[in-house]
């Protein structure tokens, strides 16, 4: 008998063990429960107050043992600036003004589409037609979602966990131009830049009154909360989700990235007693749909047509990690 035929049967090209299988299911039930931890931390801290201890505890002492930045400064900057600060300052704020728990994990999977358009603007990735239409299912779904919330809730938080998505979109396309060869790494140094600019804005905004007595009232559960939203979604979770993107092709891990919206609504449902109506149930088949069709289907560069891999932004570090070119790698 050929030798071949008594090896034994394993994972295809492109399909996972069994093992990252579940961890790439337990990363997104992290980052799907992670909106209910959020939801509970609002209770203890002023949003932006919240959004740097989270990344200040996700940086120290992370920082010390990743090594340097295998990337230039100028990326580590930009995306620090518009991820650390724009994308979590404005999410924190839209749950804090009343955007549900759920909602939200699902309305944030809208930035495959903002990843998609920003992308085609700078990077001259031409969307396919499927990929069009998925972003026109994506956005029918947020239109759903905004009647139901308009009916229900305040519509303020509800546009600006939008506005999120749309700089989570952004920092897609510059961790795009990055190409970081360590998912892990970027993430951690990343984290260091937010922390300052959230704190000054923290002050300003909020009142140094308002962060004194949150930091004075510092219990175990608020400890626990900041452990949660800094060590196991950001430090466990991107360093897990980057260990399979350096295994396996973006595509055969993204798709496991939608399922945060169910992780995250279910969560909502169970532990905040957040209700799930038929429209929002609407809701959530359009954009899973959409962003599945936006983000899944193969790409296509620019004029060129050769050369980059399309961005795979299905979810919170689904993006593809190419080996910097002669021009991008750090000085």
């Amino acid at each position: 008998m050929h030798p071949a035929r008594l090896a034994p049967a394993g994972p295809g090209p492109g399909r996972l063990a069994p093992a990252h299988v579940a961890l790439a299911a337990l990363v997104a039930a992290v980052w799907g429960v992670n909106f209910v931890v959020i939801e509970i931390g609002l209770g203890h801290f002023p949003p932006l107050l919240f959004s740097a201890l989270r990344f200040l505890v996700a940086a120290l002492p992370a920082v010390f043992l990743v090594g340097r930045p295998k990337v230039a400064w100028k990326w580590v900057v930009g995306v620090g600036l518009v991820l650390g600060v724009a994308k979590f300052g404005l999410l924190f704020t839209g749950m804090d003004l009343g955007a549900p728990a759920g909602l939200s994990s699902l309305v944030l999977q809208v930035q495959a589409v903002f990843t998609a358009l920003f992308a085609f603007a700078a990077l001259g990735e031409r969307p396919r037609r499927i990929q069009m239409l998925g972003m026109a299912v994506a956005l029918a779904g947020i239109g759903v979602a905004a009647v139901d919330e308009g009916g229900s809730g305040p519509l303020a938080g509800f546009l600006l966990v939008i506005a999120a998505a749309a700089c989570w979109g952004v920092s897609n396309v510059l961790t795009r131009k990055a190409a970081p060869p360590d998912a892990l790494n970027f993430m951690v140094w990343v984290s260091t830049v937010p922390v300052l600019p959230l704190l000054a804005l923290s002050l300003l905004l909020e009142g140094p009154e308002r962060d004194l007595a949150a930091l004075r009232g510092l219990d175990w559960t608020g400890a626990g909360v900041i452990v949660y939203v800094a060590w196991i979604t950001t430090v466990f979770g991107f360093g897990a989700w980057g260990l399979l993107l350096r295994r396996y092709p973006a595509s055969s891990v993204a798709p496991f990235s939608l399922l945060v919206p169910a992780f995250g609504m279910s969560s909502a449902a169970l532990f905040l007693g957040e209700p799930v109506t038929p429209l929002r149930w609407c809701a959530a088949a359009l954009l899973v749909g959409g962003v599945a069709l936006t983000s899944l289907a193969p790409g296509r560069t620019g004029a060129g047509g050769r050369g980059r891999n399309p961005v795979a932004p299905a979810g919170p570090a689904a993006v593809s990690f190419p080996r910097p070119t002669g021009e991008e790698r750090p000085a």
